[in-house]
């Protein structure tokens, strides 16, 4: 939106400041990307500017067949069976406690709901720590299951928190007409309930998703050297050995992530839309 014609020589003032403010700060947050990509590219495996020539050689380590092209394909597997599985989980608990927590009113519920959404503002390594403890006794650390388990704890906060926004302007009253019909209360719920928060539901699964793939603390405590993560294989290829093929994973998860972004942007319109709130 332009400044106004009648806007003062201090509100003028204020407002292109103010936009420069922003991108600056802008620039500030997405300035490591933009450094870090081109590397990706780098013919030579230094991270310097001026890089000497382009190249993917760095790309087809990580989709070739030599020694330490299958620890990264073997970490890309183990980021997707374990985002997918700990996606499945959390949207289905997440779902289920947003249900729940929007519908019911009892004592302890905003305690309940506190403690579902611990893991957004407990410390990381509390987290971390906890969870491996926890699953020590069990015997599931350094499993797979136990890996799953805790992304899965921490995906849930995120499908509470978007189940729950898309349930503020639900009409319960469709719930009844549906049960005043004779449909059962699980029949009421997949042709009723669910297809209205949806999007949310949806959006709530890529925020878990995007998490468990980007996770790498939980993964240093939980996860054996078979089980390392996309994250996790990054982060022991800083200690080990510095090369641009990390920089050419990092590229990939920035990818990924754009595309969920954009994805999640799109189910926020088509929420917004089915609720009323715009054309």
């Amino acid at each position: 939106m332009a400044v106004a014609p009648y806007a003062s020589p201090i509100e003028r003032v204020w407002y292109y400041g103010f936009r420069v403010f922003c991108g600056a700060i802008f620039f500030f947050l997405i300035a490591p990307i933009l450094a870090i990509v081109p590397l990706s590219f780098n013919a030579e495996m230094f991270f310097t500017y001026p890089m000497p020539g382009l190249s993917l050689r760095w790309y087809e380590i990580l989709f070739g067949t030599e020694p330490r092209s299958v620890l990264w394909q073997r970490a890309m597997y183990n980021s997707l069976v374990v985002g997918i599985s700990a996606t499945v989980l959390a949207t289905g608990l997440g779902t289920l406690a947003a249900l729940g927590l929007s519908r019911a009113s009892f004592f302890g519920k905003g305690t309940v709901l506190a403690l579902l959404l611990s893991p957004l503002v407990v410390p990381i390594v509390i987290t971390a720590v906890g969870v491996f403890y926890f699953y020590a006794k069990l015997g599931l650390a350094s499993t797979y299951l136990g890996l799953i388990l805790s992304h899965t704890t921490l995906g849930v906060p995120f499908v509470v928190i978007t189940v729950l926004s898309t349930l503020t302007g639900f009409d319960h009253n469709m719930i009844r007409a549906g049960q005043s019909l004779g449909a059962s209360p699980v029949r009421v719920f997949f042709k009723v309930t669910l297809p209205l928060i949806l999007p949310g539901v949806v959006s709530g699964a890529l925020f878990a998703f995007a998490t468990s793939w980007d996770e790498v603390v939980v993964a240093l405590f939980m996860a054996s050297p078979e089980q390392h993560t996309i994250p996790r294989r990054m982060w022991s290829g800083l200690r080990e050995l510095l090369e641009p093929t990390i920089a050419a994973a990092a590229s990939l998860l920035i990818v990924l992530s754009m595309i969920l972004m954009g994805t999640m942007e799109m189910l926020r319109r088509r929420s917004e839309r089915l609720r009323g709130i715009r054309p």
